[in-house]
């Protein structure tokens, strides 16, 4: 492996010398600049893996090189070194994409820790770059290629261009409303309207005005004729979104447009006919609210004419790496930060947790991470602890092997220790006092690594 270079950019001869000697000793190629404007040249002709840089400085401050450096569009980890910490300054250098801030005097395992992390990142994302897929797709794609969502692409090719209704069940946060816009995008209702209403969003008294609309005085407040939904998506999709909070009520008038395809507006006489799909969602178990008398069960059949489940993300794990990708895409671009993507640990983390929250808290916790993150590449450090945190040690399975039994202690003593090293995998096998590529050989065998 090559050695890491570090540039020291400082006007104090001997705080240059001082670094200089202790990098050196610590394995680092070191390169030397007085001020600012040298430091900015001299980054554009080595490219350091690492900056040390002086927050005060005559001519040009810290401040000033890190401006400089994003104007250029220079993303290489630049740590900032001052005796003049304080709550501004330390704000205003993050913001411009500082890796780290550490104070004089220094702290020889702090600053050797901070360097070799941050020499780290920039390795690793020279590795995420050659990975990347080149494929780019729209903000509102689905993702993943995984055999559960296949079926999804699969049943949505077969009824777009149909009439059917759907209904399309899962968990909060798996992504229903993508279904229902790819059903829509996908038929030969593409170039009429997509219209969208969230039932659980809505009033009891008024969801009956926005889906079929109202007349002018019609009831208090209503000063101007205005079309419903149903009228706003003919020739369209109408997505109906968590149908299973409409109350009784609305349900039965709900039931008979879709009999019919004809309703009549709020305080009017005018029947009004309508062409539109229909597809409804819900996270709720519809069987068991038609049990307890809260769904009506003519119109649960009339809805589920063709039924869509869509997984939940822990059990279409294999799709994690290609939504991360798509996730940080969006999200750097959205915070101008030029995140290319995450650690093989970082990611090895989101693969191994459950996501209760599903794809809305990947991208909660992805969205986090980016503004957490010092560099181009999103370290376990940026996650937050509850992804890797553990309770407990292991469980034996019942009739289990002696070897069987080994392993599994095995597992779940490395999974601590990773844990507790914020997955930094060459700091596990140190502190498990193994060498580096047995530690790595372990990982696969016990199925902790792919």
């Amino acid at each position: 492996m090559p050695t890491k270079t570090v540039l020291v950019v400082d006007d104090e001869t001997s705080v240059q010398e001082t670094l200089q000697d202790i990098l050196q000793d610590n394995g680092y190629q070191v390169e030397l600049a007085s001020n600012g404007k040298e430091g900015l040249s001299k980054i554009n002709s080595i490219k350091p893996d690492v900056v040390l840089l002086d927050l005060r400085m005559p001519d040009m401050d810290g401040i000033e090189v890190l401006q400089a450096l994003n104007q250029q569009d220079i993303t290489i980890p630049v740590i900032l070194i001052t005796a003049y910490g304080n709550t501004s300054n330390t704000i205003k250098a993050m913001k411009l994409g500082a890796f780290d801030y550490i104070t004089k005097p220094l702290k020889l395992d702090n600053l050797l820790a901070t360097v070799e992390k941050a020499a780290d990142t920039t390795e690793l994302s020279l590795e995420v770059e050659e990975k990347e897929n080149d494929y780019e797709v729209e903000s509102d794609s689905m993702i993943g290629m995984s055999p559960i969502m296949q079926d999804v692409y699969k049943t949505i090719g077969r009824v777009a261009d149909s009439t059917a209704t759907v209904l399309i069940r899962g968990e909060s946060g798996t992504g229903k409303e993508l279904v229902a816009r790819a059903i829509h995008f996908n038929s030969n209702r593409s170039n009429s309207s997509f219209i969208k209403i969230n039932c659980a969003s809505i009033p009891e008294n008024l969801l009956e005005s926005e889906l079929f609309g109202h007349e002018k005085g019609a009831f208090t407040g209503a000063s101007t004729r205005k079309p419903g939904k149903f009228e706003l998506a003919h020739k369209g999709t109408l997505f109906l979104d968590e149908i299973g909070e409409m109350a009784p009520a609305t349900q039965a008038k709900l039931l008979r447009v879709l009999q019919e395809m004809e309703f009549e507006r709020v305080g009017g006489t005018e029947p009004i006919k309508v062409d539109v799909r229909i597809i409804a969602a819900t996270n709720k178990n519809l069987e068991d609210s038609i049990d307890q008398g809260e769904f009506r069960e003519d119109l649960f059949y009339r809805l589920n004419v063709v039924e869509i489940w869509v997984p939940p993300l822990r059990e279409r794990k294999e799709d994690i790496p290609q939504l991360v990708e798509h996730i940080c895409c969006q999200y750097s671009k959205k915070y101008s930060k030029p995140v290319t993507g995450l650690s093989p640990d970082a990611l090895e983390v989101l693969k191994r947790y459950d996501w209760p929250g599903n794809i809305r808290e990947l991208k909660n916790v992805c969205e986090r991470a980016i503004l957490m993150s010092g560099g181009p590449v999103i370290t376990v450090d940026d996650l937050p602890v509850n992804l890797y945190s553990r309770k407990g040690l292991y469980t034996t399975k019942p009739g289990a092997s002696l070897k069987e039994i080994v392993a599994e202690v095995e597992r779940e003593v490395i999974l601590k220790v990773l844990e507790e090293h914020k997955w930094n995998r060459s700091a596990a096998a140190q502190a498990l006092k193994m060498n580096r590529s047995s530690f790595y050989m372990k990982l696969k065998d016990l199925g902790i690594l792919d």
